[in-house]
């Protein structure tokens, strides 16, 4: 194995622990009763401000993977053949994303529920995807330092103006598109500000493919992304508040009192040194293959909690509901259950793709000879027919 592929063991590690983190934290956010979410425990505080963390965690690291196998072809532009598979998978993200909201109760009704067109994590990050595709085709031709400076403006135009277009409800806006940019409607995720994470993964691979030849890149890297992670974490605010102090822009008040992306970006850059720093333990193959296999975790993981499709799933039946005693193993359970059903699916993904392109070859014969059939039974009975009114001659 090449060194550079060996380098993005970290990577999938990272993404096996944001996709359990994930599981763990819908099942305990949906299901834990009201009354134990109490901010004064501090163990409540510890799991809800890493629960915090997940999300961020898994644009980035998604934004980086993605760019690092994009940039690292010899081909650019359409030539590169990641444009067009990032292309296809970005689709294919969105068309999952609102598959998972889609109830056959209510189509078999004639009905499309409101919930279907909310938003979420797959519908963000497969639009992520084609926004970086999009940056690459507009600046590949151009100077190499235009691709990565655009994709960190991104970000900061994202952070730095959340608080302005938050307020807005973009009611202007058919509610389908709406529900991309704001949460008004009940969206979970919005592709603003949350591409940003997204941009600021895809400048650090940006990066990181520059010098991934260096030896001592991850000496350079582990204190870069702690010490800035640190910044960000406990100095960003007081930063953001001496801006205002001395433009008088409310703006830079309003990042201050809800701070919330520049240090969560600080954390995700914790995160990634911790993850570099172990990842020579990190290379249990099962692990890996969970970092591997996050879609199909996350496809089963909502089917299961949410009720895809029937709209009966654990949310329905237990929705803040169950005490810590309960919730806690029961979100342990989950996330194996969820893991070992995706892996087993994952083993068996060629053959059931195959199975299925052969039943749906053999459903197209059968259509084409019962087209034959019925057309030719058509066809003698309107002879039949005209003959009996007398307008054909036998």
């Amino acid at each position: 194995m090449s060194n550079s592929n060996s380098r993005l063991f970290f990577l999938d590690a990272i993404r096996a622990w944001a996709i359990l983190m994930m599981l763990q934290g819908h099942f305990i956010d949906g299901l834990l009763d009201n009354a134990f979410r109490d901010n004064s425990n501090m163990v409540f505080n510890i799991w809800k401000y890493f629960r915090g963390i997940t999300a961020p965690v898994f644009f980035t690291v998604s934004g980086f993977i993605f760019t690092f196998l994009l940039i690292r072809s010899k081909q650019t532009g359409w030539a590169n053949p990641r444009v067009k598979k990032g292309i296809k998978r970005g689709f294919e993200l969105l068309v999952i994303a609102y598959l998972l909201r889609m109830n056959l109760f209510g189509l078999f009704k004639g009905e499309i529920y409101d919930s279907f067109y909310l938003v979420d994590v797959l519908h963000c990050i497969g639009l992520s995807l084609l926004f970086i595709i999009g940056f690459y085709i507009l600046t590949f031709a151009r100077q190499k330092w235009i691709f990565p400076t655009i994709l960190v403006s991104t970000t900061l135009l994202l952070f730095i103006f959340e608080p302005i277009y938050k307020a807005s409800s973009f009611d202007f806006l058919p509610q389908v598109f709406a529900n991309y940019l704001t949460k008004a409607n009940g969206s979970v995720f919005t592709i603003i500000p949350w591409l940003g994470y997204a941009t600021i993964g895809s400048f650090m691979s940006v990066l990181f493919s520059k010098y991934q030849e260096s030896k001592n890149l991850y000496n350079f890297i582990v204190p870069t992304y702690i010490a800035t992670g640190l910044i960000l974490m406990f100095l960003s605010s007081d930063f953001f508040l001496s801006v205002y102090d001395v433009t008088g822009i409310q703006l830079f008040k309003a990042i201050n009192d809800n701070n919330y992306l520049f240090i969560r970006l600080g954390d995700v850059l914790i995160v990634f040194s911790i993850f570099i720093i172990l990842r020579k333990v990190l290379m249990n193959a099962t692990w890996l293959r969970i970092g591997q296999s996050t879609l199909s975790i996350y496809i089963i993981h909502f089917i299961i909690l949410y009720g895809s499709f029937t709209g009966i799933g654990l949310y329905r039946f237990f929705h803040h509901s169950l005490n810590p005693y309960l919730v806690v193993p029961g979100a342990i359970l989950f996330m194996i259950a969820s893991t070992y059903l995706a892996l087993k699916y994952e083993d068996h993904k060629a053959g059931l793709k195959a199975n299925i392109r052969a039943i749906l070859s053999s459903t197209r014969i059968y259509l084409e000879q019962f087209a034959i059939i019925a057309f030719e039974v058509l066809r003698t009975v309107t002879e039949k027919v005209l003959r009996v009114l007398g307008l054909i001659k036998n």
